[in-house]
């Protein structure tokens, strides 16, 4: 599973800012999530609390979702180690 930011040209460019592929129960995947035009301030921790907390995040559902994404970013790793 690799996650990483959408570079210009590619589909979703401008409209989302990460693209994860993997593959989940032998099936490939691509999802691509994130407001491109959105800061992620996951750095104070009411902001981190309410959206894990908004989104679930104990729970995050399969690898091939959006949300399983998001709640990783919004985790305690840096977003640098995460995304390539």
């Amino acid at each position: 599973m690799a996650v990483r930011r959408i570079k210009k040209g590619e589909p979703g460019h401008g409209t989302h800012k990460f693209v994860a592929t993997g593959e989940y129960q032998g099936k490939p995947y691509t999802v691509r999530f994130g407001d491109a035009n959105a800061e992620i301030k996951r750095d104070d921790p009411k902001r981190r609390k309410a959206f894990r907390d908004r989104h679930s995040c104990d729970e995050p559902g399969p690898p091939n979702k959006a949300r399983y994404h998001s709640c990783k970013m919004w985790g305690s790793k840096p977003v640098s180690k995460i995304a390539r």
